[in-house]
Protein backbone atom coordinates (compact mmCIF):
# COMPACT_ATOMS: atom_id res chain seq x y z
CA UNK A 1 0.00 0.00 0.00
CA UNK A 2 1.39 3.19 -1.07
CA UNK A 3 1.07 6.08 1.66
CA UNK A 4 1.67 10.09 0.81
CA UNK A 5 3.90 11.56 3.31
CA UNK A 6 2.43 13.92 5.89
CA UNK A 7 4.91 16.79 5.05
CA UNK A 8 4.06 16.68 1.40
CA UNK A 9 0.37 17.24 2.20
CA UNK A 10 0.65 19.79 4.15
CA UNK A 11 3.15 22.04 1.67
CA UNK A 12 0.01 21.33 -1.24
CA UNK A 13 -2.47 23.90 -2.05
CA UNK A 14 -5.59 23.36 -0.19
CA UNK A 15 -7.30 21.67 -3.08
CA UNK A 16 -4.88 18.94 -3.54
CA UNK A 17 -5.68 17.31 -0.15
CA UNK A 18 -9.82 16.43 0.40
CA UNK A 19 -9.97 16.25 4.70
CA UNK A 20 -12.47 14.49 6.12
CA UNK A 21 -12.76 11.16 3.85
CA UNK A 22 -11.26 7.87 5.42
CA UNK A 23 -8.05 8.47 6.29
CA UNK A 24 -6.05 5.96 7.32
CA UNK A 25 -2.52 6.66 9.26
CA UNK A 26 -0.17 3.37 8.44
CA UNK A 27 2.58 2.23 10.86
CA UNK A 28 5.16 4.76 9.18
CA UNK A 29 3.36 7.81 10.07
CA UNK A 30 2.16 8.23 6.62
CA UNK A 31 -1.74 9.40 5.53
CA UNK A 32 -3.75 7.57 2.69
CA UNK A 33 -6.99 9.18 1.75
CA UNK A 34 -9.24 7.58 -0.03
CA UNK A 35 -11.14 10.23 -2.33
CA UNK A 36 -14.68 9.93 -3.03
CA UNK A 37 -16.58 9.80 -6.26
CA UNK A 38 -18.40 13.10 -5.96
CA UNK A 39 -14.75 14.91 -7.02
CA UNK A 40 -14.20 16.71 -10.24
CA UNK A 41 -10.54 16.47 -11.79
CA UNK A 42 -9.38 17.49 -15.28
CA UNK A 43 -6.22 15.46 -15.42
CA UNK A 44 -5.85 11.84 -14.66
CA UNK A 45 -2.61 10.69 -14.29
CA UNK A 46 -1.83 6.79 -14.05
CA UNK A 47 1.75 5.53 -12.79
CA UNK A 48 2.90 2.66 -11.14
CA UNK A 49 3.83 3.14 -7.73
CA UNK A 50 7.20 3.33 -7.92
CA UNK A 51 6.68 6.38 -9.98
CA UNK A 52 4.39 8.08 -7.85
CA UNK A 53 6.44 10.45 -6.02
CA UNK A 54 8.69 11.62 -8.98
CA UNK A 55 5.02 12.69 -10.06
CA UNK A 56 3.43 14.41 -6.59
CA UNK A 57 5.95 18.52 -7.72
CA UNK A 58 3.73 18.30 -11.51
CA UNK A 59 0.05 17.59 -9.91
CA UNK A 60 0.82 20.76 -7.34
CA UNK A 61 1.75 22.83 -10.16
CA UNK A 62 -1.19 21.73 -12.34
CA UNK A 63 -3.48 22.53 -9.56
CA UNK A 64 -1.50 26.06 -9.19
CA UNK A 65 -2.95 26.65 -12.80
CA UNK A 66 -6.08 26.17 -11.96
CA UNK A 67 -5.98 21.84 -13.83
CA UNK A 68 -7.41 19.59 -10.60
CA UNK A 69 -5.19 16.49 -10.94
CA UNK A 70 -5.49 12.93 -9.69
CA UNK A 71 -2.48 10.73 -9.54
CA UNK A 72 -3.68 7.11 -9.17
CA UNK A 73 -1.14 3.72 -9.18
CA UNK A 74 -1.94 1.02 -10.81
CA UNK A 75 -2.26 -0.86 -7.53
CA UNK A 76 -5.62 0.98 -6.63
CA UNK A 77 -6.92 -0.11 -10.13
CA UNK A 78 -5.86 -3.32 -9.87
CA UNK A 79 -7.42 -3.85 -6.20
CA UNK A 80 -10.53 -1.67 -6.51
CA UNK A 81 -9.45 0.86 -4.28
CA UNK A 82 -11.46 3.44 -6.23
CA UNK A 83 -14.10 1.49 -8.83
CA UNK A 84 -14.36 -2.15 -8.96
CA UNK A 85 -11.80 -3.46 -11.33
CA UNK A 86 -13.06 -4.93 -14.71
CA UNK A 87 -10.80 -5.82 -17.76
CA UNK A 88 -9.54 -9.44 -19.26
CA UNK A 89 -6.24 -8.31 -18.97
CA UNK A 90 -4.18 -5.07 -17.83
CA UNK A 91 -4.54 -2.73 -20.37
CA UNK A 92 -8.64 -3.39 -20.88
CA UNK A 93 -8.69 -2.68 -16.94
CA UNK A 94 -6.74 0.25 -17.11
CA UNK A 95 -9.02 1.63 -19.90
CA UNK A 96 -12.35 0.61 -17.91
CA UNK A 97 -10.52 2.71 -14.86
CA UNK A 98 -10.42 5.11 -17.67
CA UNK A 99 -14.06 5.14 -18.50
CA UNK A 100 -15.09 5.21 -14.46
CA UNK A 101 -12.51 8.40 -13.84
CA UNK A 102 -14.61 9.71 -17.05
CA UNK A 103 -18.18 9.17 -15.70
CA UNK A 104 -17.58 9.92 -12.37
CA UNK A 105 -14.88 12.40 -12.04
CA UNK A 106 -15.42 14.20 -15.26
CA UNK A 107 -11.83 13.52 -16.37
CA UNK A 108 -10.68 15.33 -19.53
CA UNK A 109 -6.91 14.37 -20.10
CA UNK A 110 -4.84 11.23 -19.17
CA UNK A 111 -1.00 11.16 -18.76
CA UNK A 112 -0.09 7.23 -18.86
CA UNK A 113 3.14 7.36 -17.27
CA UNK A 114 5.63 4.61 -17.99
CA UNK A 115 7.04 2.32 -20.59
CA UNK A 116 9.00 -0.60 -21.30
CA UNK A 117 11.07 -2.24 -18.24
CA UNK A 118 14.29 -2.85 -18.53
CA UNK A 119 15.59 -6.06 -19.86
CA UNK A 120 15.00 -8.91 -22.87
CA UNK A 121 11.97 -9.74 -21.87
CA UNK A 122 8.71 -7.43 -23.09
CA UNK A 123 7.53 -5.77 -19.81
CA UNK A 124 5.75 -2.66 -18.97
CA UNK A 125 5.28 -0.32 -16.32
CA UNK A 126 2.10 1.20 -17.73
CA UNK A 127 0.14 -1.38 -19.54
CA UNK A 128 -0.17 -1.08 -23.82
CA UNK A 129 -2.67 -2.46 -26.26
CA UNK A 130 -1.11 -3.84 -29.79
CA UNK A 131 -3.66 -3.34 -32.41
CA UNK A 132 -3.83 -6.08 -35.28
CA UNK A 133 -4.36 -3.89 -38.68
CA UNK A 134 -1.84 -6.01 -41.37
CA UNK A 135 -1.60 -4.14 -43.84
CA UNK A 136 1.51 -5.43 -45.64
CA UNK A 137 3.14 -8.89 -46.10
CA UNK A 138 6.97 -10.07 -46.87
CA UNK A 139 9.80 -8.51 -44.63
CA UNK A 140 8.45 -4.64 -43.81
CA UNK A 141 5.29 -7.03 -42.19
CA UNK A 142 4.06 -5.48 -38.95
CA UNK A 143 1.26 -8.09 -37.47
CA UNK A 144 0.85 -5.62 -34.47
CA UNK A 145 1.49 -2.21 -33.29
CA UNK A 146 1.07 -0.04 -30.65
CA UNK A 147 -1.89 2.66 -30.20
CA UNK A 148 -2.81 4.67 -27.42
CA UNK A 149 -5.73 5.82 -28.87
CA UNK A 150 -7.05 2.62 -27.72
CA UNK A 151 -7.08 4.26 -24.05
CA UNK A 152 -8.53 7.25 -25.47
CA UNK A 153 -11.66 5.76 -27.30
CA UNK A 154 -13.79 4.91 -24.42
CA UNK A 155 -17.38 4.79 -25.65
CA UNK A 156 -18.73 3.39 -29.04
CA UNK A 157 -21.48 4.92 -32.04
CA UNK A 158 -23.91 3.33 -29.35
CA UNK A 159 -22.36 4.72 -26.13
CA UNK A 160 -21.23 1.17 -25.59
CA UNK A 161 -18.22 0.49 -23.41
CA UNK A 162 -15.26 0.37 -26.85
CA UNK A 163 -13.38 -2.82 -26.38
CA UNK A 164 -11.62 -2.88 -30.13
CA UNK A 165 -12.41 -6.31 -29.96
CA UNK A 166 -15.66 -6.44 -31.34
CA UNK A 167 -15.58 -10.35 -32.03
CA UNK A 168 -14.36 -10.99 -28.41
CA UNK A 169 -11.17 -13.38 -29.44
CA UNK A 170 -8.87 -11.24 -28.05
CA UNK A 171 -6.99 -9.70 -31.05
CA UNK A 172 -7.52 -6.16 -30.90
CA UNK A 173 -8.50 -3.87 -33.89
CA UNK A 174 -8.00 -7.12 -36.26
CA UNK A 175 -8.09 -6.08 -39.97
CA UNK A 176 -6.61 -9.66 -41.54
CA UNK A 177 -7.69 -10.46 -45.25
CA UNK A 178 -10.99 -9.15 -47.31
CA UNK A 179 -12.74 -7.79 -44.32
CA UNK A 180 -12.24 -6.42 -41.06
CA UNK A 181 -12.65 -8.95 -38.28
CA UNK A 182 -13.56 -5.92 -35.53
CA UNK A 183 -15.87 -3.82 -37.30
CA UNK A 184 -16.94 -0.54 -36.33
CA UNK A 185 -14.24 0.55 -33.65
CA UNK A 186 -15.35 3.98 -33.22
CA UNK A 187 -11.68 5.27 -33.04
CA UNK A 188 -13.04 8.66 -31.66
CA UNK A 189 -10.88 9.77 -28.63
CA UNK A 190 -13.87 10.46 -25.37
CA UNK A 191 -11.06 11.71 -23.47
CA UNK A 192 -6.89 13.69 -24.44
CA UNK A 193 -4.44 10.49 -23.73
CA UNK A 194 -0.58 11.28 -23.88
CA UNK A 195 2.31 9.12 -22.25
CA UNK A 196 5.93 9.34 -21.05
CA UNK A 197 7.18 5.70 -22.15
CA UNK A 198 9.61 6.52 -19.06
CA UNK A 199 11.68 3.49 -18.04
CA UNK A 200 13.03 4.75 -15.26
CA UNK A 201 12.65 7.53 -12.24
CA UNK A 202 15.13 9.46 -13.73
CA UNK A 203 13.65 10.05 -16.81
CA UNK A 204 10.00 10.89 -14.89
CA UNK A 205 11.59 13.41 -12.54
CA UNK A 206 12.83 15.03 -16.47
CA UNK A 207 9.79 15.34 -17.64
CA UNK A 208 8.38 16.85 -14.40
CA UNK A 209 11.09 19.26 -14.59
CA UNK A 210 10.72 20.43 -18.37
CA UNK A 211 6.77 20.70 -18.29
CA UNK A 212 6.73 22.81 -15.23
CA UNK A 213 9.80 24.92 -16.98
CA UNK A 214 7.97 25.56 -20.16
CA UNK A 215 4.85 26.10 -18.40
CA UNK A 216 6.06 28.92 -16.57
CA UNK A 217 8.23 30.45 -18.37
CA UNK A 218 7.80 30.11 -22.54
CA UNK A 219 4.32 32.92 -22.35
CA UNK A 220 5.60 35.22 -24.27
CA UNK A 221 8.83 34.53 -25.02
CA UNK A 222 10.27 35.24 -28.93
CA UNK A 223 11.25 32.22 -29.69
CA UNK A 224 8.71 30.84 -29.35
CA UNK A 225 6.95 32.24 -32.30
CA UNK A 226 9.89 30.52 -34.35
CA UNK A 227 8.48 27.51 -36.35
CA UNK A 228 11.47 24.91 -37.57
CA UNK A 229 10.36 22.52 -40.68
CA UNK A 230 12.81 20.53 -42.71
CA UNK A 231 11.68 18.02 -45.21
CA UNK A 232 12.41 16.95 -48.95
CA UNK A 233 11.84 14.70 -52.20
CA UNK A 234 10.44 11.60 -49.70
CA UNK A 235 9.27 9.61 -53.22
CA UNK A 236 12.15 10.40 -55.64
CA UNK A 237 10.23 8.24 -58.05
CA UNK A 238 7.12 10.48 -57.98
CA UNK A 239 6.93 14.26 -59.34
CA UNK A 240 7.20 16.73 -56.62
CA UNK A 241 9.14 17.54 -53.88
CA UNK A 242 6.37 15.43 -51.28
CA UNK A 243 6.98 16.25 -47.74
CA UNK A 244 8.36 19.81 -48.77
CA UNK A 245 4.67 20.34 -49.98
CA UNK A 246 3.04 18.66 -46.86
CA UNK A 247 4.82 21.44 -44.99
CA UNK A 248 4.31 24.14 -46.74
CA UNK A 249 0.47 23.87 -46.91
CA UNK A 250 1.02 23.16 -42.90
CA UNK A 251 2.80 26.45 -42.22
CA UNK A 252 -0.29 28.44 -44.23
CA UNK A 253 -1.67 27.93 -41.29
CA UNK A 254 0.93 29.64 -38.31
CA UNK A 255 0.17 33.11 -39.33
CA UNK A 256 2.64 35.03 -36.74
CA UNK A 257 5.56 33.16 -36.80
CA UNK A 258 8.42 33.09 -38.56
CA UNK A 259 9.18 29.94 -40.67
CA UNK A 260 12.79 28.22 -40.76
CA UNK A 261 12.08 26.17 -43.69
CA UNK A 262 14.96 23.66 -44.11
CA UNK A 263 14.31 21.99 -47.33
CA UNK A 264 16.49 19.76 -49.71
CA UNK A 265 15.36 21.42 -52.83
CA UNK A 266 16.58 24.56 -51.29
CA UNK A 267 19.27 23.89 -50.43
CA UNK A 268 19.14 24.46 -46.87
CA UNK A 269 19.12 21.07 -45.56
CA UNK A 270 21.87 19.09 -46.34
CA UNK A 271 22.54 16.88 -43.04
CA UNK A 272 21.15 16.59 -39.42
CA UNK A 273 23.59 19.41 -38.12
CA UNK A 274 21.24 22.19 -40.01
CA UNK A 275 18.51 21.13 -38.32
CA UNK A 276 20.14 20.81 -34.71
CA UNK A 277 21.24 24.74 -35.54
CA UNK A 278 17.96 26.23 -35.86
CA UNK A 279 16.44 23.93 -32.76
CA UNK A 280 19.20 25.57 -30.12
CA UNK A 281 18.41 29.00 -31.56
CA UNK A 282 14.76 28.20 -29.91
CA UNK A 283 11.13 27.26 -31.67
CA UNK A 284 7.72 26.92 -30.69
CA UNK A 285 7.15 23.92 -32.89
CA UNK A 286 9.65 21.67 -35.08
CA UNK A 287 8.12 19.58 -37.91
CA UNK A 288 9.83 17.23 -39.87
CA UNK A 289 8.18 15.11 -42.66
CA UNK A 290 10.51 11.96 -44.08
CA UNK A 291 11.35 8.67 -43.26
CA UNK A 292 12.02 7.58 -40.18
CA UNK A 293 12.79 4.56 -37.91
CA UNK A 294 12.80 4.10 -34.01
CA UNK A 295 16.37 5.06 -33.94
CA UNK A 296 16.43 8.27 -36.91
CA UNK A 297 14.58 10.70 -39.47
CA UNK A 298 15.77 11.40 -42.41
CA UNK A 299 14.75 12.69 -46.02
CA UNK A 300 15.76 12.23 -49.63
CA UNK A 301 17.87 14.89 -51.89
CA UNK A 302 15.83 16.17 -54.65
CA UNK A 303 15.07 13.78 -57.19
CA UNK A 304 17.85 11.24 -55.95
CA UNK A 305 17.75 8.06 -53.83
CA UNK A 306 20.64 10.02 -51.89
CA UNK A 307 19.53 10.38 -48.31
CA UNK A 308 20.53 13.60 -46.01
CA UNK A 309 22.87 12.40 -42.97
CA UNK A 310 20.34 11.27 -40.86
CA UNK A 311 19.07 13.08 -37.30
CA UNK A 312 19.45 9.98 -35.45
CA UNK A 313 19.54 9.53 -31.43
CA UNK A 314 22.81 9.87 -30.90
CA UNK A 315 22.74 13.16 -32.60
CA UNK A 316 20.15 14.66 -29.49
CA UNK A 317 23.17 14.96 -27.50
CA UNK A 318 24.27 18.42 -29.81
CA UNK A 319 20.46 19.55 -28.97
CA UNK A 320 21.41 22.80 -26.38
CA UNK A 321 18.13 24.18 -26.33
CA UNK A 322 17.87 23.87 -22.53
CA UNK A 323 14.23 26.49 -21.71
CA UNK A 324 13.68 26.97 -25.04
CA UNK A 325 10.89 23.43 -25.85
CA UNK A 326 9.60 22.79 -29.06
CA UNK A 327 6.60 20.89 -29.73
CA UNK A 328 7.84 18.12 -32.39
CA UNK A 329 5.57 16.43 -35.40
CA UNK A 330 7.91 14.00 -37.02
CA UNK A 331 6.44 12.54 -40.41
CA UNK A 332 8.20 9.18 -40.70
CA UNK A 333 8.04 5.55 -40.02
CA UNK A 334 8.41 4.17 -36.46
CA UNK A 335 9.65 6.94 -34.95
CA UNK A 336 7.69 6.97 -31.63
CA UNK A 337 7.57 3.35 -31.58
CA UNK A 338 8.41 2.61 -27.81
CA UNK A 339 8.72 -0.98 -27.44
CA UNK A 340 11.92 -0.89 -28.96
CA UNK A 341 14.99 -2.24 -26.77
CA UNK A 342 18.84 -2.98 -26.89
CA UNK A 343 18.25 -6.62 -26.66
CA UNK A 344 16.90 -6.54 -30.48
CA UNK A 345 20.40 -6.05 -31.16
CA UNK A 346 21.25 -10.23 -31.66
CA UNK A 347 18.35 -10.13 -34.54
CA UNK A 348 19.44 -8.72 -37.75
CA UNK A 349 16.12 -7.76 -38.96
CA UNK A 350 15.57 -5.72 -35.78
CA UNK A 351 19.10 -4.43 -36.48
CA UNK A 352 18.06 -3.37 -39.87
CA UNK A 353 14.71 -1.66 -38.73
CA UNK A 354 16.50 0.29 -36.13
CA UNK A 355 14.46 -1.62 -33.67
CA UNK A 356 17.85 -2.03 -31.45
CA UNK A 357 17.86 1.31 -30.00
CA UNK A 358 17.86 1.81 -26.34
CA UNK A 359 14.73 3.79 -26.47
CA UNK A 360 12.61 5.61 -29.28
CA UNK A 361 13.79 8.61 -31.52
CA UNK A 362 10.44 10.62 -30.30
CA UNK A 363 10.55 9.46 -26.51
CA UNK A 364 14.64 9.97 -26.86
CA UNK A 365 14.20 13.33 -27.86
CA UNK A 366 11.44 14.65 -25.69
CA UNK A 367 12.73 13.49 -22.27
CA UNK A 368 16.28 14.98 -23.50
CA UNK A 369 17.78 16.53 -20.44
CA UNK A 370 18.58 20.50 -21.07
CA UNK A 371 17.28 20.30 -24.62
CA UNK A 372 15.65 18.47 -26.86
CA UNK A 373 11.58 18.93 -26.96
CA UNK A 374 8.50 18.73 -25.05
CA UNK A 375 6.21 16.53 -26.43
CA UNK A 376 6.20 14.61 -29.99
CA UNK A 377 3.71 12.92 -31.92
CA UNK A 378 4.72 10.70 -34.46
CA UNK A 379 3.27 7.17 -35.78
CA UNK A 380 4.45 4.00 -33.93
CA UNK A 381 4.41 1.73 -36.99
CA UNK A 382 4.73 2.31 -40.78
CA UNK A 383 3.86 6.26 -41.31
CA UNK A 384 1.63 6.95 -44.48
CA UNK A 385 1.02 9.41 -46.96
CA UNK A 386 -1.27 10.41 -49.54
CA UNK A 387 0.96 8.36 -51.79
CA UNK A 388 0.23 5.30 -50.19
CA UNK A 389 -3.20 5.55 -51.14
CA UNK A 390 -4.93 4.15 -54.25
CA UNK A 391 -6.57 7.60 -53.96
CA UNK A 392 -3.82 9.46 -53.72
CA UNK A 393 -5.17 11.81 -50.48
CA UNK A 394 -5.55 11.57 -47.13
CA UNK A 395 -3.30 9.87 -44.52
CA UNK A 396 -0.52 11.99 -42.40
CA UNK A 397 -0.13 14.44 -45.55
CA UNK A 398 -3.66 15.80 -44.42
CA UNK A 399 -3.18 14.92 -40.64
CA UNK A 400 -0.26 16.48 -39.84
CA UNK A 401 -1.65 19.95 -41.68
CA UNK A 402 -4.48 19.62 -39.61
CA UNK A 403 -2.40 19.01 -36.52
CA UNK A 404 -1.53 23.16 -37.55
CA UNK A 405 -4.64 24.15 -38.52
CA UNK A 406 -6.12 23.31 -35.35
CA UNK A 407 -3.92 25.62 -33.28
CA UNK A 408 -3.12 28.17 -36.02
CA UNK A 409 -6.61 28.82 -37.49
CA UNK A 410 -8.92 27.14 -34.57
CA UNK A 411 -7.08 28.34 -31.43
CA UNK A 412 -6.82 24.92 -29.72
CA UNK A 413 -3.94 25.36 -27.75
CA UNK A 414 -3.82 22.65 -25.19
CA UNK A 415 -1.70 19.90 -26.74
CA UNK A 416 -3.91 17.18 -26.55
CA UNK A 417 -6.92 18.82 -27.22
CA UNK A 418 -5.22 19.81 -30.90
CA UNK A 419 -4.06 15.98 -31.07
CA UNK A 420 -7.39 14.63 -30.59
CA UNK A 421 -9.56 16.78 -32.52
CA UNK A 422 -7.09 16.61 -35.16
CA UNK A 423 -7.86 12.64 -35.24
CA UNK A 424 -11.62 13.36 -35.07
CA UNK A 425 -11.53 16.03 -38.06
CA UNK A 426 -9.33 13.26 -39.84
CA UNK A 427 -12.22 11.08 -39.51
CA UNK A 428 -14.83 12.70 -40.43
CA UNK A 429 -13.33 13.56 -43.43
CA UNK A 430 -12.35 10.14 -43.95
CA UNK A 431 -15.20 7.79 -42.66
CA UNK A 432 -13.89 4.02 -42.28
CA UNK A 433 -15.13 1.17 -44.54
CA UNK A 434 -14.73 -2.24 -42.61
CA UNK A 435 -15.69 -4.25 -45.15
CA UNK A 436 -12.67 -3.68 -47.18
CA UNK A 437 -9.73 -5.20 -47.41
CA UNK A 438 -6.72 -5.18 -44.94
CA UNK A 439 -4.26 -2.78 -46.51
CA UNK A 440 -6.03 -0.89 -49.11
CA UNK A 441 -7.42 2.65 -48.26
CA UNK A 442 -9.83 2.36 -45.23
CA UNK A 443 -7.60 0.39 -43.46
CA UNK A 444 -4.94 2.60 -43.88
CA UNK A 445 -7.32 5.68 -42.54
CA UNK A 446 -8.01 3.51 -39.45
CA UNK A 447 -4.23 2.44 -39.13
CA UNK A 448 -3.22 6.18 -39.49
CA UNK A 449 -5.13 7.24 -36.57
CA UNK A 450 -4.14 4.56 -34.42
CA UNK A 451 -0.88 4.83 -34.44
CA UNK A 452 -0.36 8.47 -34.30
CA UNK A 453 0.67 8.79 -30.96
CA UNK A 454 1.29 11.76 -28.45
CA UNK A 455 4.56 11.40 -26.06
CA UNK A 456 3.84 14.19 -23.98
CA UNK A 457 1.56 16.01 -21.42
CA UNK A 458 -1.73 15.92 -23.16
CA UNK A 459 -3.00 18.96 -20.85
CA UNK A 460 -0.06 20.98 -21.55
CA UNK A 461 -0.64 24.53 -22.70
CA UNK A 462 1.10 25.45 -25.91
CA UNK A 463 3.28 28.33 -25.37
CA UNK A 464 3.14 28.43 -21.63
CA UNK A 465 0.69 30.16 -19.01
CA UNK A 466 0.97 34.24 -18.82
CA UNK A 467 0.73 36.37 -15.73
Amino acid sequence: MKYIPIIILFTLTTTTFIVGIDEKIGTDGYVEVNLNDGENYDLLILCPSEFEEALYPLKVHKEEHGIKTIIVTLDKIYSSYYFPCQGRDDAEKVKYFIKNAYDNWHIKYVLLVGGRKPGKLERWWMPVRYVYNQDVDGFWSEPKFLSDLYFADIYDKNGNFSTWDTNGNGIYGEWIGEEAQDKNIDLYPDVYVGRWPARNVFEVEIMVEKTIEYEDNTYGKEWFKRVVVAAGDTYPEYPGYEGEETTSQAMQYMQGFKIIKLYTSEGTLKSWKDIAIEINEGCGFLYLDGHGNPMSWTTHMPESEQWIKDFDVFKMVFLMNKGMYPVCIVGGCHNSQFNVTVFNSFSWKHIYKGENSLECWSWWITRKINGGAIATIGCTALGYTKEDKSTWDGATSWLEPRFFWEYGVNGTDILGEVWGKAIIAYLNKYPIDWDTPAGWDYSIDAKTVQEWCLIGDPSLKIGGYGE
